[in-house]
């Protein structure tokens, strides 16, 4: 397998990217879509994930088949239908409702630093998943997770917290998500072999 880079995406075949930015060490899985969106540093998704109008934090780690940040229809009209809003698909004197598009765009979705996001998870526009937090296969999430929270379920609720609140907070304030390149790598052992009690004692957490 190709290595990651610190220049460029890694982007397996039939992905699709629009209008959308990526930082170091990125990867994005086969038939994936990516739209209106920002990667940051070491995060990944992995097959046929559709994202759209979203903010994928440091390390976020997105399994096969998620949707983030899917759009709505205009559910307080008198129609559900595109031909609204995609109005030149249909008849040739009149434009797309670019405002509708705008407001769509609008509404942010933004996943946190070294979250995992399961398998055939859905995540709403305008919902903020926190730092660590952990998103059930086939969840749906419609409103804001705490950092370091299990949620599972449709509509998703919380199950339990990944650490003590403590612990949590500690991680927290340490952020190594932040660290230099080369300080993850002269941590790397200390991360594969130290519970997370353990690795906060001895980087003072």
């Amino acid at each position: 397998m190709p290595k990651l880079s610190a220049s460029e995406p890694l982007v397996h075949a039939g992905a699709k990217i629009a209008n959308s930015t990526f930082g170091a060490y990125c990867e994005v899985g086969e038939d994936c879509r990516v739209l209106n969106s920002t990667f940051e540093d070491y995060a990944y998704c992995e097959r046929l994930t559709d994202i759209a109008n979203t903010t994928v934090g440091k390390f976020a780690n997105i399994a096969a088949m998620t949707r983030i940040g899917p759009t709505d229809h205009p559910m307080d009209h008198a129609s559900l239908h595109h031909f609204l809003y995609r109005s030149s698909y249909y008849w040739d004197d009149v434009t797309d409702d670019t405002a509708f598009f705008a407001a769509r765009a609008a509404r942010r979705t933004v996943i946190g630093p070294d979250t995992w996001i399961g398998h055939g998870a859905i995540i709403k526009p305008d919902v903020t998943i926190g730092a660590g937090a952990i998103i059930a296969s086939g969840a749906v999430v419609t409103r804001d997770v705490p950092p370091f929270m299990i949620y599972a379920g449709l509509p998703a609720a919380p199950l339990r917290p990944r650490f003590a609140k403590g612990i949590a907070d500690r991680l927290m304030a340490l952020a190594w998500w932040d660290w230099p390149h080369d300080r993850l790598r002269s941590a790397l052992m200390d991360f594969r072999s130290l519970k997370a009690e353990a690795f906060l004692e001895k980087y003072r957490g």
